[in-house]
């Protein structure tokens, strides 16, 4: 998505202080007190440029123009940097040579899966932080709270308006990921993604990422995503009934061919290093999903 900017405005231009890219009055002369009554001089229109005393050495003048900087195109451009349309993401390549065990230097674009209370967030961002190349976190339900003024809450009933942002805002998500990846950026998102519901879950993050995704499911057991869940606050927080009823529907992730990571006994450090290594079994081998 890029958008071209306007052309920066010029400096307002003040009747009798001749062009808006000349010296003001005051800058060559800052002792004359402001407001001061100029008399009309020969060679000056109206109120001027005050010219020397007589008996005070003329000041040398600076330069009435600079270069003045070409003005932005409109073709796509942000300031004067043209950056690629960001298109539908490849599978990646494994790099040649040996198998390699750390992605830190690989730009990817990563789907992190799981229910609420898995972890995706924190892992996320400690996994983007880390890298060694420029790496973006984007999260679904962060793009989802944009909405201010008539937020769609689930929790508050599953209705076509609720079901409308959710899709508004992974579509979202996918944009940005692909405008990220086209310009070097490596992507990380989060989201649960159902696996009994494949064409809105991983389906429509394909369709709007592309085939280079690689999905990673993210799946602790059931009391530690309670307790969890039990620390959060706001809208995020769910009951213990509904995160019940997620944990078991993200199960079926199980046999899927997707990546799964059990993070029930690690720390969200020694969980990105896991999934540095599934990533880099997954670029050597990619998923068929």
């Amino acid at each position: 998505m890029q958008h071209a900017v306007g052309t920066p405005l010029p400096p307002p231009h003040q009747p009798g202080h001749g062009p808006a890219t000349g010296w003001s009055p005051a800058a060559q002369h800052p002792s004359a007190p402001p407001h001061a009554a100029v008399p009309p001089v020969p060679g000056f229109a109206g109120g001027g440029p005050v010219p020397p005393a007589p008996h005070a050495p003329a000041a040398p003048q600076p330069p009435q123009h600079g270069p003045v900087p070409p003005a932005p195109d409109s073709s796509g451009q942000t300031g004067h940097i043209q950056l690629p349309p960001g298109g539908p993401v490849a599978v990646p390549s494994p790099p040649p040579g040996p198998a390699q065990t750390d992605t830190g230097g690989t730009t990817l674009a990563v789907l992190l899966i799981g229910p609420a209370g898995a972890g995706k967030t924190s892992v996320a961002k400690y996994w983007a932080e880390h890298r060694r190349v420029p790496t973006a976190h984007i999260s679904l339900d962060d793009v989802r709270e944009w909405v201010r003024s008539g937020f769609a809450d689930p929790q508050s009933g599953w209705n076509d308006h609720s079901e409308a942002q959710y899709r508004l805002a992974r579509r979202t998500c996918g944009f940005a990921a692909r405008n990220f990846l086209a310009n070097g950026i490596s992507c990380i998102l989060d989201d649960a993604v159902f696996p009994d519901r494949p064409v809105v879950g991983l389906g429509g993050w394909k369709r709007h990422v592309g085939p280079g995704l690689l999905p990673v499911v993210l799946l602790p057991g059931l009391e530690i995503v309670l307790e969890r869940n039990a620390e959060r606050s706001g809208n995020r927080r769910l009951s213990d009934e509904e995160v019940a009823r997620i944990h078991g529907r993200m199960a079926g992730w199980y046999g899927s061919g997707l990546p799964i990571i059990d993070n029930s006994q690690l720390d969200v450090p020694a969980t990105a290093r896991v999934l540095d290594d599934v990533l880099a079994r997954a670029i050597a081998s990619p998923p068929k999903w």
